[in-house]
């Protein structure tokens, strides 16, 4: 028997681990190379993976809900004689052979888009690994600089470490870029920020940092017999993590202000036509995606993200639009790619294939993440107002509100109106509040003179 073992691939910028939502093999099946083996979700979305060779599947390493590092074996395959595809043995006379089966249907390799670092994109072609990636052993840590006195000091400026690992580090204190990894594919481990934050390596005499209290564990809530139980997965258990890391992290504070809109409600009437004749459905939200661009390259410290481990703000020169979406599996955010560069048409077309796709859950991996600022939108749902959890590690998230029929006063008269209000919500650590209500009225007063988009458009 010749035993290879597949590790579960970087299959993302960024990605440290996966969490298994779905096996399409089994223990004792064969296999076609790249026939699809396995659902893995990350942070950015979901990705089928192939069998890297032919071969008779020996083990399977994890259920159903398991979250796998990137680096860790995930299925032991039997190569029969130690190549891929190999000829099965000819079987006696006296025991006659099976029907062979069916092939397994070849499904075409899901492919990840290539894009720059600056994007965030995927740059791994995830349906077409053959072999193990490079990187996963024998691991070179990038050379430390001198520091001119004869001794040196690490530094990678793109350290690779589990959230929960990164989390510790804040808690300690601790820049991961100057922590020595030692975990497979050079990850940073928690014994790796323990040692750095305890001073291993300084000089004799250097204090130790003080080690972070374990928080107390809950107790565990009372269920009764007639309860169910539902484990937390999938793309819930993304956004339970997420919403929790924000809420723990971000110093959120929430600003909310009244749009009246009836002009806007014109400039679309006039325009539909326009939209109906290029097959485009034409809602108010490109409207709000251009106003929203125009506002962040006026105040581009809201067009940011945070670096946490480096205490650090990054101002993007991209505008990236995440478009909070609902879905069956719950809400995730498709990003509306280069928003400055799109007209209002295109983006109508962009949203409404974003958000068919993420119905359909069809999402693509090139379209989630490395969004720079979001918008959510609770439509025709109303309610007065929301207070929208701002997209870690982005500074700040903009909820949009139904258009409601009120009474408003123009030259001492009252008149009906179209009122709608914006929620918005700011990271405070980085965002003042003077810097978020400007912003916030930024946006207002160009949906209420939208003609206005037309001349400050770039």
């Amino acid at each position: 028997m010749s035993k290879y073992e597949f590790k579960l691939p970087d299959i993302g910028e960024g990605v440290t681990e996966g969490e298994i939502v779905g096996w399409l093999i089994k223990e004792g099946d064969t296999v076609s190379e790249d026939q699809e083996m396995v659902e893995v979700m990350t942070d950015k979305a979901t990705v089928t993976i192939g069998a890297p060779k032919a071969g008779k599947v020996v083990e399977l390493r994890g259920a159903v809900g398991d979250v796998v590092p990137v680096g860790d074996v995930l299925v032991v395959f039997d190569l029969g004689g130690g190549e891929a595809g190999a000829k099965p043995e000819a079987r006696s006379e006296q025991q006659p052979a099976a029907p062979a089966a069916a092939p397994a249907p070849q499904a075409p390799a899901q492919r990840a888009s290539e894009a720059s670092a600056e994007q965030g994109a995927v740059a791994t072609a995830v349906g077409d690994i053959k072999e193990e990636l490079p990187g996963t052993s024998g691991y070179q840590a990038p050379q430390a600089p001198s520091t001119g006195n004869g001794q040196t000091q690490y530094f990678n400026d793109k350290p690779l470490a589990a959230p929960a690992t990164r989390k510790l580090a804040r808690e300690l204190g601790v820049d991961l870029r100057q922590v020595q990894p030692t975990g497979d594919a050079g990850r940073v481990t928690r014994e790796d920020v323990e040692r750095h934050a305890r001073g291993a390596g300084a000089p004799a005499g250097s204090p130790a940092a003080p080690k972070a209290k374990a928080p107390s564990p809950l107790p565990p809530p009372q269920a009764l017999a007639e309860d169910e139980r539902k484990p937390i997965r999938g793309s819930r258990r993304r956004i339970f993590d997420n919403m929790a890391r924000s809420k723990r992290t971000a110093a959120h504070f929430t600003y909310v202000e009244e749009c009246e809109v009836s002009k806007l409600v014109e400039l679309r009437n006039r325009t539909k036509p326009y939209a109906e004749a290029a097959q485009v459905k034409l809602s108010f939200l490109p409207f709000i995606v251009k106003a929203t661009v125009i506002a962040l390259k006026k105040h581009p410290a809201l067009n940011c993200l945070v670096d946490d481990a480096a205490q650090e703000m990054i101002l993007k020169k991209n505008y990236d639009i995440g478009i909070a979406t609902a879905t069956e599996a719950g809400l995730i955010v498709p990003v509306l790619r280069q928003a400055d560069r799109l007209s209002i048409l295109q983006i109508a077309g962009e949203v409404e294939r974003l958000a068919t796709d993420a119905r359909a859950g069809k999402t693509r991996q090139e379209d989630v993440g490395g969004s720079t600022f979001t918008i959510t939108s609770l439509g025709k749902l109303g309610g007065l107002f929301a207070t929208p959890v701002v997209n870690y590690p982005e500074v700040a998230i903009l909820g949009v509100h139904e258009m409601k029929k009120k009474p408003i006063i123009v030259d001492d008269e009252i008149v009906i109106g179209r009122v709608m209000l914006l929620s918005l919500s700011f990271d405070h650590r980085v965002i003042d509040g003077h810097v978020g209500a400007a912003f916030a009225q930024e946006i207002v007063g160009l949906l209420q003179e939208p003609d206005r988009l037309l001349v400050e458009m770039a």
